[in-house]
């Protein structure tokens, strides 16, 4: 079942709050918070600012409308703070600020005070001004009034009428803009669905409609009214002369299909301005969180006064091959995998200099081995923090976790793509490096040298209890995927799925979207999958055994739930299992891998229980061991697998990987025994570890050769 855009907006799960989206929004996890933060007072009125970086210049990003708050920015923060020093503020009427009543506490001159206040109370003496939409208003008053403090104002969809013949809007919802003339608790909610359907007409914009909703929740039908009122509140100058009376340098950015603020406005006020005008074709109002690499791009090359030089270049006839590999640091497998590859394209390429952007845990992995993690990826938001922060007991929506997690990958992007612009490499590898591949094929421009991206799943998927609304989401996820790669082939060189076809879920993209083993095939190269290691070099398990310091005569039980800190609920229930796990397999010893990201102090402790951290290698003790319990991430399972050992998996509630792609592949190799952590108490736990310890199993062999296979593949393109 698909839903409008603007029907999906309005029945956003739990909005029914007021405020309590915007709360929870603010809950979640960020690129970068705020180095200093506070409050202003003036008039009584209280208004939130924060400060990010230690750069110069100063930018200062506006509020626009009350309808938002300065979250609204979250694309932008993290890039221009890396750069420059960034203030922001909320707004009066959202967010951490007040919400005085009455039309005369939210005029024009009213938020061009508290921007100058916020600039007092920042120490800031000059500043470049971001305004997007109404804050063009304020931004304008401030410029004008205060040229010794304005180096320059970007003005992004700007919210001024300067034309003589308003341009009316002709996208034909011209009675729904009627029906919302006088606002109400009653319609609020409705139209807050509507207005942000009408600001991002860019179809696949379910994301930034929700934020906006979300946004908008936190303030009130009635002070959004009288923030409406108060822009309208006759000044002591008409705004035409204040507008002339700005004189530093401006930018005017506005989208050709803005459905709230006509492109003529813009290019009146770039015109009056004597600035430069940049059209976004087919873009909507909101251009900041639907274009976001773009706008930033446009941002940093204005404040910083020209696009940012290249440190240094080289003739291409003198420059070393340079691969720069983004492995995904949500799991430890890409980690394996990646290096497994590696290795085998440096066997193929002996010369090739291979560089990796790349944050905790992967990290733990390349520095045991060795390889060079470029100094960029110190700026890299970390990702499995995000999903842990995400998680609950033993449960990880992970499609609505990703979806949230947008503000870190534009802001990872962003690092890519300043290492991009300022170093010269002749081949990018992604693997699962979901902000690269989707941004690239948002801007097919910023491509400037071979593209693999590899992956060992295709198709967001819904899960079982997600009703309509998520079977519309993740549908409407993988149409926009679709229509990417249709349109712009070019951008994957390569597109590699570590595994078989036969290892593809029989499952479609969506209810009139094309089947994913048919799509896959067509668009994908197979090289089988990678493990990272050959189980037969390990020798004879005997042996292995004895290395690794287990005896004969016991029954080694591994308990790992991969490299992130989703799975510490389920080592406390198999920890809470061991006494009578004990009792029953009395040989039995159990050893608990907490991994690089839980502390194993945190874990409780039982007698003769062993509870150790992050362990290099871990596969060649799961070669040893006679059961592993394990969560329902694929690579240990398919570690597992190759190693022919039995096991038992517990996949995340709500993680439609593990519930549908992992637990297909599995049951294709007939690998392993599925639980599930609500109806497995300690006891049934222990008694399944009784079961299936040392029971022979006749698995599907697992392919050796993936790594050399897929290092072909991209070898090709060096």
């Amino acid at each position: 079942m698909k839903l409008p855009a603007s029907e999906a907006a309005a029945t956003l799960p739990g909005s029914a709050e007021p405020g309590g989206a915007a709360r929870r929004e603010r809950e979640q996890t960020r690129a970068r918070y705020p180095d200093v933060d506070g409050h202003v007072e003036r008039d009584a009125v209280r208004v939130a600012y924060e400060v990010y970086g230690d750069g110069e210049p100063t930018v200062l990003l506006l509020p626009a409308w009350s309808i938002v708050h300065s979250r609204f920015w979250k694309a932008q923060i993290p890039y221009l703070a890396r750069h420059f020093r960034v203030v922001t503020f909320d707004g009066r009427g959202n967010g951490r600020s007040d919400r005085p009543a009455g039309a005369e506490a939210y005029s024009i001159d009213e938020f061009a005070a508290d921007a100058l206040a916020v600039l007092e109370a920042t120490g800031t003496e000059r500043a470049t001004l971001i305004a997007l939409s109404r804050g063009a208003l304020w931004g304008t008053v401030l410029a004008a009034d205060h040229p010794e403090r304005v180096d320059g104002v970007v003005y992004i969809a700007p919210a001024v009428t300067l034309t003589s013949q308003r341009t009316e809007r002709v996208d034909g919802a011209g009675e729904r803009w009627l029906k919302y003339h006088k606002l109400t608790d009653d319609n609020y909610h409705e139209f807050l669905g509507f207005f942000f359907s009408q600001s991002f007409p860019e179809p696949h914009s379910t994301k930034q409609i929700e934020d906006g909703v979300g946004w908008g929740l936190g303030t009130t039908a009635q002070t959004l009214t009288d923030t409406a009122l108060g822009a309208a509140l006759p000044r002591s100058e008409p705004f035409e002369a204040t507008v002339a009376r700005v004189k530093c340098p401006t930018l005017v950015i506005h989208g050709s299909a803005d459905r709230i603020r006509p492109h003529a406005g813009g290019a009146a006020l770039a015109e009056a301005t004597g600035g430069r005008l940049v059209t976004l074709e087919d873009a909507g109002h909101l251009l900041n969180a639907r274009d976001p690499v773009k706008v930033n791009h446009l941002l940093r090359d204005f404040v910083s006064g020209a696009p940012a030089p290249a440190p240094r270049w080289m003739h291409a006839r003198s420059r070393p091959r340079r691969a720069l590999y983004i492995s995904s640091p949500i799991g430890l497998g890409h980690a394996r995998r990646d290096v497994a590859i590696a290795d085998e394209l440096r066997r193929l390429h002996p010369d090739l200099q291979i560089d990796w952007l790349a944050q905790h845990p992967v990290t733990r992995v390349l520095e045991e081995r060795g390889e060079r993690i470029h100094p960029a990826s110190r700026w890299l938001a970390n990702e499995s923090a995000h999903m842990e922060s995400e998680s609950a007991e033993h449960d990880l929506h992970c499609f609505h976790a990703l979806r949230r997690m947008d503000e870190i990958l534009v802001a990872n992007f962003m690092v890519f793509s300043d290492l991009a612009r300022e170093e010269q490499y002749d081949l990018w590898i992604g693997d699962e490096a979901w902000e690269l591949d989707h941004h690239l094929h948002e801007n097919p421009e910023l491509k400037s040298a071979a593209y693999v991206w590899l992956t060992d799943f295709v198709g967001w998927l819904p899960t079982v209890d997600g009703g309509a609304r998520e079977s519309f989401v993740t549908a409407d996820y993988n149409a926009e995927m679709i229509e990417q790669i249709a349109r712009y082939p070019r951008v994957r060189d390569r597109a590699i799925f570590v595994g078989d076809p036969d290892d593809i879920v029989d499952e479609r993209f969506g209810d009139d979207l094309p089947a994913i083993r048919s799509w896959t095939e067509a668009h994908f190269a197979f090289p089988g999958y990678v493990t990272g290691f050959d189980p037969l070099a390990l020798g004879q398990r005997e042996a292995l055994r004895a290395e690794l310091g287990y005896a004969e005569d016991e029954r080694v039980c591994i308990v790992s739930v991969g490299g992130s800190g989703v799975g510490a609920s389920l080592l406390r229930r198999v920890i809470a299992s061991f006494p009578e796990a004990k009792r029953l397999v009395p040989e039995l010893r159990m050893i608990v891998v907490a991994g690089p990201r839980i502390d194993p102090a945190s874990l409780p402790d039982a007698e003769g229980l062993e509870i150790r951290p992050y362990v290099h290698d871990l596969y060649r003790h799961l070669a040893a061991c006679d059961l592993a319990v394990v969560q329902g991430g694929l690579t240990t399972a398919m570690e597992l697998t190759a190693n022919r050992r039995p096991f038992i998996y517990f996949p995340l509630k709500h993680h439609f990987e593990q519930n549908f792609h992992v637990r297909h592949r599995l049951e294709r190799y007939g690998a392993g025994r599925r639980m599930d952590f609500d109806e497995s108490p300690s006891d049934a736990i222990a008694m399944a570890i009784a079961e299936e310890i040392g029971r022979e199993v006749r698995y599907r062999p697992v392919a050796t050769d993936g790594a050399a296979r897929a290092a072909a593949l991209i070898a090709e393109l060096v």
